[in-house]
């Protein structure tokens, strides 16, 4: 007696994985967590800035602040 769930587990388990960007939209959007938007947006500018830091854009950066 084969078992479907068993099938359909396997077949889930080789099937390709989503990104994380498609992951964490899809958390987002089925538990409702929109507050985490700006947060995430915020991390992104400011990790951006300190990539940008050690580059030739370095002295405009500094002119912001």
């Amino acid at each position: 007696m084969t078992d479907d769930r068993s099938e359909d587990f396997a077949e889930q388990a080789n099937a390709p994985q989503p990104g994380f960007l498609a992951e964490l939209w899809e958390f987002m959007a089925t538990n409702k967590k929109w507050w985490l938007m700006p947060i995430i947006v915020m991390l992104l500018l400011l990790g951006g800035l300190i990539a940008m830091s050690s580059t030739a854009v370095a002295p405009f950066i500094y002119t912001l602040f």
